[in-house]
């Protein structure tokens, strides 16, 4: 499939608790998509911006209150989208976001604050065409961090992670795909790559006035 231009671009976000394989798969969806012509923009949030370098800064030195988290997040996602997510889907790219705003959803509503009113904070951010959604046990993702020389930090505790992990699983956001991330990598790679594939026939097939169905 050669692929130099989405219209309207094609904006994939993967999410899941710490340890999933976010990162990992992201890259690998990153590859696989540029080997096949098309241009992609791979980014994550919290960013490298100022407002999530301070969100980033928390992680080692104690959590913020939930509200101040909320307040960077938003300020980091607007700029985000500002200056990256919005220019690059108008330019006909693929924008894979290793987590978006579900994990400001999931982790400061784990923390107490009212789920509604975190996803009314970022009414404003663009909605992926996909969402693939990491599943896993905390546990494991516990030991996938530990194996990889990390030590868990403020926001990476068994408790947390679950309740993470259960408003994840109850978003029912639009385009969500749940996959199970305690796969082999190359099940988990193999699944995504054909969900991202299926969502291109569907932006395509859109943009050109075919059913989606046909364009499957």
């Amino acid at each position: 499939m050669a692929l130099l231009s989405i219209p309207g671009g094609l904006l994939i976000a993967i999410e899941g608790i710490d340890g999933a394989g976010k990162t990992t798969l992201a890259k690998v969806i990153a590859d696989e998509l540029s080997a096949n012509g098309a241009k992609v923009a791979l980014s994550k949030e919290p960013t490298t911006g100022p407002w999530g370098m301070k969100m980033r800064e928390s992680a080692a030195a104690g959590r913020l209150t939930p509200e101040e988290e909320l307040r960077l997040l938003i300020l980091d996602r607007r700029q985000h989208v500002d200056e990256l997510i919005a220019p690059a889907l108008g330019r006909g790219e693929v924008v894979i976001l290793d987590r978006y705003f579900p994990s400001n959803v999931a982790y400061q509503g784990a923390a107490g604050i009212d789920i509604p009113d975190v996803l009314k904070a970022n009414e404003f951010a663009p909605r992926p065409d996909l969402l693939l959604l990491l599943d896993l046990e905390p546990p494991v993702g516990l030991g996938r961090i530990r194996a990889r020389g990390d030590a868990p930090n403020h926001f990476e505790t068994s408790e947390n992670l679950k309740r993470c992990r259960e408003i994840f699983l109850s978003l029912n956001l639009p385009r969500t795909v749940v996959i199970d991330a305690s796969s082999p990598a190359a099940t988990v790679a193999a699944q995504a790559i054909q969900h991202v594939h299926e969502a291109l026939a569907r932006k395509t097939a859109k943009a050109d006035g075919a059913s989606p169905a046909t364009a499957e």
